[in-house]
């Protein structure tokens, strides 16, 4: 018998690749942190010798959730300045906190905070941008959560870069530092069209291509953004980010809430990824990207949160349920969005997004063992005729029973084994103290 570290015998598996379907009665098996087969419990049973044969008789065993666009630091101003447009709650509200408060301390216990609500609910990697992007990437690291940091990059001055050249230079460094790192990745990542300019972007397309790192941003999130665009340089944001060399198969464009007929086959032939933050927009009235027309033409989608600044929650569950619905009713069809679609976007289609396809994002032999376990022998989830359409439509991340980050057991039994909930609760509560007070 081959020996294994762990042999997981779950109800059903979902392992996304080759096709998102739940399997009855199958097990996952494991060795040195990455995943060795996934088949049916009887025949790994008779296959493996596991030092640990964990039991998940009611669980629904699949891929950790991929969530694709966050600002992790910034659950410490989670409901700060809510109900308010996009672009009065940055300028007169959050941007005035940030420059106030913007630290490392802030983002370590910010990120920290985000890390036990994203693993509590079943993420187990994340796609972040924000500021001191380094003490991000020392605290995900250290809690043992995949993520990919974002090399932040605007033209105006902060507490972390005074020059777009700085935020460039101080990127590059945590790239070096974090390379190779079996957890941490790194993207550029300029914010918006609207604060880095064309000279900064052109020096991030070039420095993109060189070094294959993924570009994130913000990309058509509101009317106003591009209305701004047109008036000064002629452009929709799209078409000066096609310019000037940015929209290639690393381009992973957040939000694209406004996209016009003639726009689609530019995105379709570029190979860009979108990622669809639903909730977000929702709230913020930005808009809804068109995901099933996407997804439609082949272009990939992932998904994602944003921040709980503007969300206000990190619940990948929860956000799936939303985009699945959305669709229906944008495109007028229930038949849109299928729960499979969109749990595919939520996992492999996020790893995809940011460049981790090879390593993460479905259970396949070869890959790290990143997964979770939903319990579906709970009042909201029985009965059970589809595991897959009951995780996407009716379970909650208070379901998640386990999760696995490179084979290591982060949520074991709903307990998180590498955090202080309590001292994370205790910061949380003293910055909100001083962040009203201001």
């Amino acid at each position: 018998m081959e020996k294994v570290d762990i042999l997981i015998n779950a109800r059903w598996v979902v392992p996304v690749e080759p096709d998102v379907r739940a399997r009855d009665n199958w097990s996952v098996a494991i060795s040195h942190g990455r995943i060795v087969d996934v088949q049916p419990t009887s025949k790994a049973l008779e296959r493996f010798d596991p030092d640990k044969i964990l039991e998940r008789p009611h669980h629904t065993l699949l891929p950790g959730l991929i969530n694709a666009h966050t600002h992790a630091a910034m659950t410490l101003m989670r409901g700060l300045a809510d109900d308010l447009p996009l672009m009065d709650w940055l300028q007169d509200h959050i941007w005035p906190a940030e420059r106030r408060w913007v630290g490392p301390e802030m983002v370590a216990d910010g990120t920290e905070l985000a890390v036990a609500e994203m693993l509590r609910g079943g993420t187990t990697c994340f796609n972040d941008m924000y500021f001191f992007p380094e003490v991000a990437a020392r605290t995900a690291a250290r809690l043992g959560i995949r993520a990919s940091i974002g090399m932040i990059v605007l033209d105006a001055p902060s507490a972390w870069a005074e020059t777009a050249a700085e935020y460039l230079a101080k990127g590059l460094a945590l790239r070096d530092e974090y390379k190779g790192h079996p957890l941490i990745s790194t993207a550029f990542a300029p914010h918006a069209p609207y604060t880095v300019g064309d000279e900064s972007l052109a020096k991030i397309r070039r420095l993109s291509d060189e070094l294959e790192v993924p570009v994130h941003t913000h990309l058509h999130e509101t009317d106003d953004e591009i209305r701004q665009s047109v008036e000064q340089s002629g452009d929709r944001p799209l078409a000066r980010f096609a310019r000037l060399g940015l929209l290639t198969p690393l381009l992973q464009a957040v939000h694209m809430t406004h996209i016009e007929d003639e726009e689609l086959a530019g995105i379709v032939h570029s190979g860009m990824s979108v990622v669809h933050a639903p909730e977000s927009n929702l709230k913020l009235a930005s808009g809804a990207c068109p995901v099933a027309q996407l997804l439609d033409s082949g272009v990939n989608v992932a998904l994602g949160t944003d921040g709980a600044a503007s969300n206000n929650d990190l619940d990948m569950l929860g956000e799936m349920r939303t985009a699945a619905l959305l669709a229906k009713h944008q495109s007028g069809s229930p038949a849109a969005v299928s729960a499979g679609d969109v749990l595919r976007m939520a996992t492999l289609n996020g790893a995809i997004a940011m460049g981790l396809r090879e390593e993460t994002g479905s259970l396949v032999a070869g890959k790290w063992a990143d997964m979770i376990c939903i319990d579906l022998a709970r009042i909201p989830t029985q009965p059970v005729y589809d595991a897959v359409s009951q995780i996407v439509y009716a379970a909650s991340r208070d379901q998640v029973t386990d999760t696995w980050v490179a084979g290591r057991h982060l949520l074991a039994d709903g307990v998180l084994t590498g955090l202080d909930e309590s001292d994370v609760i205790r910061r949380a509560s003293d910055w909100q103290a001083r962040i009203a007070s201001y």
